[in-house]
């Protein structure tokens, strides 16, 4: 009896969502660092500030600019997400003081402090690595990314991080999956992609030629072979198991 390694060579992870996620809400952020300027502090305003954003993130043009410095790409995105939140507050109730706390927010979600890994990310990601794949993500974040992960302690698993702004596209266009593809120099039959957004993470790596599953940590999603509840199930999946004949 012979062993075929498995046809997959490199797993491509969504960041936010699948392998770790704010802690509470964004709303409830917003709250903590708005509350001294005069927000209320409720949960009413959480929910409506939660709203208020998944309203303005369906309007926001996607995180490209065509610029190549880092300082002016920083800029840019920090720009990027002034319009956002800015936007936000517009639909919610604007306030004495936005400038301020914007620095703030925007600071914060750039450390570890709300964000948090999902349980078994750690584990997943170390029996991954230690069965020889390559791993990678492919993010729609901006650059505070890179501060996120080595804050959460994970940067160390990962061969690649494609963000949208410095891949000038974002998922589901298949320009991202090619430009993370050419840093692994693989064909995208040899690639899976891990995500918890059907249109961004599932169909958009599928229709650049990747293998997908879509994490559904609700359970409201269709369970199908594509579909799983966490990202354990990824250990036992029969595309990333050597076969024998």
């Amino acid at each position: 009896m012979s062993m075929t390694p498995s046809p997959i060579k490199a797993i491509f992870f969504d960041a936010v969502g699948t392998l770790f996620d704010i802690k509470g809400s964004v709303g409830q952020v917003y709250v903590t660092y708005a509350k001294k300027y005069g927000i209320p502090d409720t949960v009413e305003m959480a929910t409506s500030l939660n709203m208020a954003f998944k309203e303005t993130m369906k309007t926001m043009p996607a995180p490209i600019f065509s610029v190549e410095r880092p300082e002016k790409l920083k800029q840019c995105e920090r720009l990027w997400w002034f319009d956002v939140v800015h936007a936000v507050f517009y639909r919610v109730g604007m306030f004495e003081g936005f400038d301020d706390f914007f620095d703030e927010v925007f600071d914060a979600f750039g450390q570890a402090t709300h964000w948090e890994l999902f349980p078994e990310t750690l584990e997943v990601l170390t029996k991954l690595k230690e069965r020889g794949f390559e791993l990678g993500i492919i993010s729609n974040f901006d650059s505070r990314f890179f501060q996120v992960v080595r804050a959460l302690e994970i940067n160390q698993y990962f061969d690649s991080v494609t963000i949208s702004s410095l891949a000038r596209a974002a998922k589901p266009a298949s320009k991202i999956f090619s430009y993370a593809l050419e840093q692994h120099m693989l064909h995208p039959d040899e690639v899976l992609h891990v995500g918890d957004h059907r249109t961004e993470d599932l169909e958009g790596a599928q229709e650049a030629g990747l293998h997908a599953v879509l994490i559904d940590r609700s359970g409201a999603a269709l369970y199908d072979n594509q579909t799983l509840l966490s990202l354990m199930p990824l250990l036992e999946l029969p595309l990333l198991r050597p076969s024998y004949s």
